[in-house]
């Protein structure tokens, strides 16, 4: 029995969720002297010792029952106690989801295979699709592809710059094993030439992987491929390579979050004005000098072009009629062409045209009749503060990036030149539910601008009739269309990948 000079005092409520958790005071109103009690004498502060010692012990066992009572029978049951006591619901939903990975594929490995890639940043995605393909068809380990730091952009952007690249690995295990570097033992072998190296031939069908790199990859363990644009035929391949090129283009080749925000974000602006239209207007100098188209120019711009040609020795054509190729719909649309063509498809002159590309040749002076006729025109540059732009700013890759999240998410979109951007946007566009593509015919447009210039067609015949060439030109569903041994004459694959498409005269199926 506890004496009565001993008081035990309860904290208040308010006391329980102090810092140096729960606390409990023990009052003792006691002499100096020494209590005799019966048979034996126990001093004040040994009481309180114990005292303390086992109402402490027998609080926290209670405490501990409790919470996991709760937890138990859920966070209803301590409700109205101190919030010390429980863990906020908040918690739990800001928790990452758990990221359930595909199985390995287990397979024995035919070698090593390293990749160059070659070209702007969807010339590179597309080959880095073919390249995947290739390796699973070749059960073989790819590297991490090196992508172009000497073509005419100049971008110091490693793969990982620009795409997930943990992602990319991870999403495609169970197709093929991809790792970031060569083993050691490997990368010596390599390092002492015991390697080979080869440009693979172009539009080439699976066999000629089978026949030709798969006997080298065996015989030195690593071949180096150091060129990959458009190295896989369009057409004639297993449908398990199609439907493998889709998903790394669609899924396993996705941008740094650092991209995507920024993507996300000049989106957000645009949305919040309204819909909007995106034009990846190509009229930019490495495309002119390629090219060799110059209308429009002047004679000073047209031999600064020249020039560039001439300085690149991988742009092999070098003697150019500009005009012939215009007649021949090769050349990318002039801003003032471009123009006459938005206003006669019926394109609202007070919409919001982002323009998804580089610096325009001919700066402002060449916009001028673009911009005169839609004044809403905007680039990322004036959507976005410089500050958010800054990493980005050197990295033409990076950029083109951001433009290509654009170009996805626009209304509509309308390419002026058929390059890599326009026929991968294009695809992954029909991908995404067939969204609105107005491909140009650039062939008999020339011609019609030409004859309403030259007072041959009215204002009213020019419009009908460039609403009635692109009628049936709005990337709808439709069947890849072959050549024969022409592959680039015929329909590219990644422009309309109808193997992985679900098209409007086909019963609904998984893709």
């Amino acid at each position: 029995m506890i004496p009565k000079s001993m008081v035990l005092r309860w904290p208040k409520e308010k006391d329980y969720c102090e810092s140096d958790g729960i606390k409990m005071e023990l009052k003792v109103l006691a002499t100096d002297r020494i209590e005799k009690h019966e048979s034996f004498i126990i001093r004040p502060r040994i009481k309180v010792w114990m005292t303390r010692a086992i109402t402490i012990v027998v609080l926290w066992t209670s405490l501990v029952q409790l919470i996991a009572l709760g937890e138990l029978l859920g966070p209803s049951l301590l409700k109205g106690m101190p919030h010390c006591f429980s863990t906020p619901a908040v918690e739990k939903d800001l928790a990452p989801a758990k990221v359930v990975l595909p199985p390995k594929r287990t397979y024995r490995n035919n070698g090593y295979l390293l990749v160059s890639c070659n070209g702007g940043l969807n010339q590179m995605r597309a080959a880095i699709c073919d390249m995947v393909a290739i390796a699973r068809h070749l059960n073989v380990t790819l590297i991490v592809p090196e992508l172009d730091k000497t073509s005419f952009w100049a971008d110091s952007s490693d793969f990982k710059d620009i795409f997930d690249v943990d992602h990319f690995i991870t999403s495609l295990r169970d197709e093929v094993r991809i790792l970031k570097h060569l083993p050691p033992r490997v990368k010596i072998r390599v390092e002492k030439g015991l390697s080979y190296s080869m440009p693979p031939i172009s539009w080439s069908n699976i066999s000629y992987y089978e026949n030709q790199v798969l006997p080298l990859l065996l015989k030195h363990k690593v071949v180096h491929l150091n060129r990959t644009d458009a190295r896989l035929a369009n057409n004639g391949l297993p449908a398990e390579i199609q439907k493998l090129r889709c998903r790394v283009n669609f899924n396993a080749l996705r941008f740094t979050s650092q991209i995507e925000e920024l993507g996300r974000r000049v989106v957000k602006v645009l949305r919040e004005k309204g819909p909007f239209v995106a034009l990846h207007l190509r009229y930019e100098m490495d495309m002119l000098a390629f090219s060799g188209c110059a209308h429009g120019c002047d004679k000073e711009e047209e031999e600064e072009l020249t020039r560039m040609r001439y300085a690149y020795p991988g742009w092999k054509e070098k003697v150019i009629n500009s005009e012939l190729k215009r007649k021949d719909g090769i050349c990318p649309l002039t801003p003032e062409e471009t123009s006459l063509v938005l206003t006669a498809l019926g394109i609202d002159h007070n919409v919001q045209i982002y323009i998804a590309a580089g610096e325009i040749y001919g700066g402002e002076k060449r916009m001028e009749s673009l911009q005169g006729d839609f004044p809403n025109l905007v680039r990322k540059e004036t959507l976005l503060e410089p500050s958010e732009l800054m990493y980005f700013q050197n990295h033409s890759s990076q950029m083109a990036a951001v433009d290509y999240l654009v170009a996805l998410e626009s209304d509509i979109f309308i390419p002026t030149y058929d390059g890599n951007m326009a026929k991968v946007v294009e695809g992954h566009r029909r991908f995404l539910g067939f969204k609105k593509t107005v491909l140009l015919d650039r062939r008999v447009l020339v011609d019609l601008i030409d004859q309403y210039y030259n007072g041959l067609l009215s204002w009213d015949e020019f419009s009908s009739a460039v609403k009635e060439v692109h009628a049936n030109r709005m990337g709808s569903p439709k069947r890849r269309v072959i050549i024969p041994d022409k592959p680039k004459e015929e329909d590219y694959f990644y422009a309309n990948p109808q193997e992985c498409l679900q098209l409007l005269d086909e019963p609904l199926k998984t893709t």
